[in-house]
């Protein structure tokens, strides 16, 4: 038999030890999110709202994600695409890769989705959160683009680049008229109120890389990925950029392949850029400063690097912009600096495309637009933005 006293010590002993793990584990659960072995690590949804004429387009994106993932592109990581397939319904599905071949399971559909509203989005997000967990998320979204401009039914009329026929075709954010078009502010409440801040969102769309599209979305998401220009309507090539995507992700890589995919498209015209949006607080303080001392001669606005086929022009070159602008050395030298950091990844054609003129050379490149100097009619809603009042 034992001595009672080394018992009731030993006792003690246990009693002290398992107090310290309790107090330890009770403090590591407030203090970090449980680990669990078999999470997904990155979820990726492909988010293709009705865009009017593109439903086979979209087809062909899927179709080149699916030979990415037969090519074993899928590890730790699960892809959802939510696409409207008409008006009136919207089917949300994964791709998985199943003994080499990819498989597509419909999991989920939206009748009369209207993608136009921030609490369908939300919902259309939170339904993805369930399906498929994850410790990342990162948001691709393929439609028409027009930049930060608000939809149709708050602008002045007027034909844009997707309307045009007998040319080729490029890509809106969202469908030809107003009852399918999304406004980028619209979006970023959406993921906020989701609670799911992305990795990235990569708009595969027109003069999405805006300068006032990047501040909108700043809140929601680490990097912008897009093209200040018109995209040719095939889009990204997914079957070889997609593995830059997934997983680790490798913006320069991308950036490289898009580059060497246009350099030889049939309409060899390509731009592309990534905006690193943690650093446009920065970026903003410094064009104030230069707006407080500042006056665009506007004169000089036919030298300054244009970004479209629009009369007048809506889109410029935010860097040579703020060239022309600033003729103080100091401030211009800190703005430069910053625009680097802030577009560490870019790419450009010799010229890009516009459905509205055709071909356009390419002088000067940022990677990023503003409408700041625009004297067309449409970017009379330019001072509502969040950048202009960040900046004036």
């Amino acid at each position: 038999m034992r001595h009672p006293i080394l018992n009731r010590r030993l006792l003690q002993k246990l009693a002290l030890l398992w107090g310290v793990i309790f107090i330890f584990t009770a403090c590591r659960d407030e203090e970090f999110e449980p680990i669990i072995d078999d999470a997904t690590e990155q979820t990726v949804i492909f988010f293709m709202p009705w865009s009017t004429n593109m439903t086979p387009y979209f087809e062909q994106n899927i179709i080149d994600f699916e030979t990415a993932i037969k090519d074993g592109l899928l590890r730790k990581e699960r892809i959802i695409v939510c696409i409207a397939s008409t008006t009136q319904r919207a089917n949300v599905i994964e791709l998985r890769q199943e003994q080499g071949q990819c498989v597509r399971d419909t999991l989920k559909f939206y009748s009369q989705p209207d993608f136009t509203k921030r609490e369908n989005i939300t919902t259309m997000l939170n339904d993805v959160r369930a399906i498929a967990p994850a410790r990342r998320y990162s948001l691709i979204i393929g439609c028409h683009g027009m930049g930060w401009l608000p939809s149709s039914k708050s602008r002045a009329r007027s034909q844009y680049h997707f309307e045009l026929d007998n040319v080729p075709l490029t890509r809106w954010f969202g469908g030809f008229t107003s009852e399918y078009q999304i406004e980028t502010t619209t979006l970023a409440d959406a993921i906020k109120e989701a609670g799911m801040r992305m990795d990235y969102i990569m708009f595969d769309d027109c003069y999405m890389s805006s300068v006032e599209v990047a501040y909108d979305l700043k809140d929601v998401t680490d990097y912008l990925i897009g093209s200040p220009t018109e995209i040719m309507i095939y889009g990204f090539p997914y079957h070889l950029c997609a593995r830059y995507l997934v997983g680790t992700v490798n913006y320069a890589a991308l950036c490289q392949t898009f580059y060497d995919f246009y350099s030889h498209y049939t309409t060899p015209c390509g731009t592309i850029a990534v905006t690193d949006c943690r650093e446009l607080d920065v970026l903003a303080h410094i064009v104030r400063d230069i707006n407080l001392t500042q006056e665009f001669d506007y004169a000089l606005l036919a030298d300054v690097q244009r970004m479209d086929g629009y009369i007048p022009t809506l889109f410029y070159d935010l860097g040579d912009y703020i060239a022309h602008l600033c003729t103080d050395k100091n401030l211009l030298d800190a703005f430069n600096h910053q625009l680097d950091v802030t577009i560490p990844y870019k790419a450009h054609t010799a010229q890009y495309y516009s459905a509205s003129n055709g071909l356009n050379d390419i002088r000067v490149y940022s990677g990023i637009t503003t409408s700041a100097p625009s004297r067309d009619t449409r970017s009379s809603g330019l001072k509502n933005t969040k950048w202009y009042q960040a900046t004036h």
